[in-house]
């Protein structure tokens, strides 16, 4: 855990550059493919890459319904660098009460020849950053990086 109680982190290098690792982010039918951990499916509803624009997916298991996910508002998008969201929000600015509270910045970094990947995961306080902690952000958030990873190798 970081020094920040109420955040987590995890990075990791992918072998492809920002702009691959982008557009397997902000191409809809390409997030749905990695987003959540296989084998739970994922839909996207709207991913809309602006300020204020709504980021809302769906997921199922074993071909049930398509249960809530993600409900959140983008707050700030750089283009192949950065992007930021949050839960406590939907689009346009719209406050919700989530099952979760959280803000989380993704950054691309170009390292080499590769990105370095990373999310910082900011809670409102240590005790929901260790609820998500339990609820398995290490294993979670690291299955859908390496399923990223492995997707952008396909598009390249």
């Amino acid at each position: 855990m970081p020094a920040n109680p109420s955040e987590l982190t995890i990075a990791r290098f992918i072998k492809a550059p920002p702009a691959l690792v982008w557009k397997a982010w902000s191409t809809p039918e390409h997030l749905a493919k990695w987003w959540i951990p296989a084998p739970i499916e994922c839909k996207v509803v709207k991913l809309d890459l602006h300020p204020g624009g709504a980021f809302e997916t769906r997921m199922r298991e074993d071909g049930g319904d398509f249960q809530p996910h993600v409900d959140g508002c983008f707050l700030e998008i750089v283009p192949e660098a950065k992007l930021v969201f949050t839960t406590v929000m939907t689009g346009g600015w719209k406050p919700a009460e989530p099952w979760l509270a959280l803000t989380a910045i993704i950054t691309f970094e170009a390292e080499g020849s590769g990105t370095r990947y990373a999310s910082r995961v900011l809670h409102k306080d240590a005790a929901d950053a260790r609820k998500h902690e339990e609820m398995g952000f290490e294993e979670g958030w690291g299955t859908a990086i390496g399923q990223l990873a492995a997707f952008v190798q396909q598009l390249a």
